[in-house]
């Protein structure tokens, strides 16, 4: 672990931990790691009851995955769930290419009003389902696309000339509820040009667990390529977490998830995900096949055994509840401001991970730090503007 922390350079210099859940769209959520779980499938009720349950216990935010699995389109589930909620901030999964992107500004804009700007977006830039799509596209394309996202949402037209989309539009159809930019976007990526995109245009930028020199050494690099552009980013961890009262307990639970696993099912499972051939997965990888010990752990504390079953975020915090709030104060001094978390079954361990740690941690919502959710109902063709 690294023996002396500086935090790097942040958008956000308040010391709070964004403290958010994860609702499974996509179909995850199980009792037993490598097993699909029939009485909790990804369907509109179960997802609902996650993203409720989590508001009920005073989660910031609730992330929304996208992935083309039998489970739920994400701004479907997200304006079905919203009229449902009254604080909790929806994380959104957008996976840039699936729609044209002044439409996609204006599906924004509709859901932001609709949420009354308990809205944040994570921008998705993998391959398109079905597609093994070159690099060098994608990156334009997703770049192009928050461009034309932020015009949308800032100025009074869209006029927007690059080498995938040529528009010129007015923009009122497409403004949000949330003011000064719209809503904030998050993006995670380890490949160069997800980095650059994410330097440029993005507000926080999303790792998965590492050790803390090599996360250390990717926000160094971030914040020096977000300052070439003259910006400040924040930085997010996406993480599992099993809190425990004790640390025996934790770690016997650990054994319990795994006890049904199966190598070739869990690889089955894993490679539905359109990212799970991505820079960032192999990185997960490489660090488990690498750095693990015969029980899975790369550090004390982080467990890499769920990168055996899902891609993307492959590790877990595993401990009793001081031990884990000890290793989240090291990540807050290092520059993390906004945490996802997870765990297995979702419900059951929101509940558990509330019990033990949420009133304990600086929970707050960036979107209304920087001044993106009004306190009070904001001026736009959806509300009390006049219409022209």
């Amino acid at each position: 672990m690294l023996t002396t922390i500086t935090t790097v350079p942040i958008r956000t210099p308040q010391r709070v931990a964004e403290i958010s859940w994860f609702s499974d769209l996509c179909g995850g959520d199980t009792e037993y790691l490598g097993v699909l779980d029939n009485a909790r499938r990804a369907n509109f009720a179960h997802s609902g009851d996650i993203v409720l349950n989590a508001e009920r216990l005073g989660f910031s935010k609730v992330l929304l995955p996208s992935a083309y699995t039998v489970g739920q389109d994400v701004l479907g589930f997200a304006a079905g769930i919203a009229p449902q909620t009254s604080t909790i901030n929806l994380l959104t999964a957008i996976r840039t290419g699936e729609m044209h992107p002044p439409m996609l500004a204006r599906a924004i804009a509709t859901l932001d009003h609709i949420l009354k700007g308990r809205l944040t977006i994570n921008i998705i830039n993998s391959d398109l389902p079905g597609l093994r799509e070159d690099p060098g596209l994608r990156y334009r394309r997703c770049a192009e696309t928050i461009e034309i996202l932020r015009q949308a949402w800032s100025g009074d037209r869209i006029r927007f000339k690059g080498e995938v989309y040529n528009i010129d539009l007015p923009a009122d159809p497409a403004r949000p509820y949330q003011q000064n930019g719209g809503p904030l976007l998050y993006f995670g990526g380890t490949s160069e040009g997800a980095r650059e995109v994410c330097a440029q245009y993005c507000d926080t930028f999303l790792m998965w667990p590492e050790t803390e020199e090599s996360m250390y050494e990717t926000m160094q690099d971030m914040s020096s390529r977000a300052a070439r552009y003259g910006r400040k980013l924040d930085f997010g961890l996406r993480i599992h977490v099993i809190p425990r009262d004790t640390e025996a307990q934790a770690k016997a639970y650990v054994r319990k998830l795994m006890s049904k696993f199966d190598e070739k099912r869990g690889l089955e499972i894993r490679s539905r995900s359109e990212d799970s051939r991505s820079l960032g997965v192999v990185r997960q990888d490489k660090l488990r096949e690498d750095l693990a010990d015969e029980e899975g752990y790369i550090e004390p504390l982080l467990w890499t055994g769920i990168g055996k079953v899902f891609s993307g975020c492959g590790g877990a915090l595993v401990g009793d509840a001081d031990q884990i709030l000890g290793k989240l104060n090291r990540y807050m001094d290092m520059g993390f401001r906004a945490f996802i978390f997870s765990g297995f079954p979702l419900i059951e361990e929101a509940d558990e991970f509330a019990r033990l740690l949420l009133h304990r941690l600086p929970n707050a919502s960036l979107s209304v730090l920087q001044g993106r959710t009004p306190a009070s109902e904001p001026v736009t063709p959806l509300t009390t503007a006049p219409l022209r």
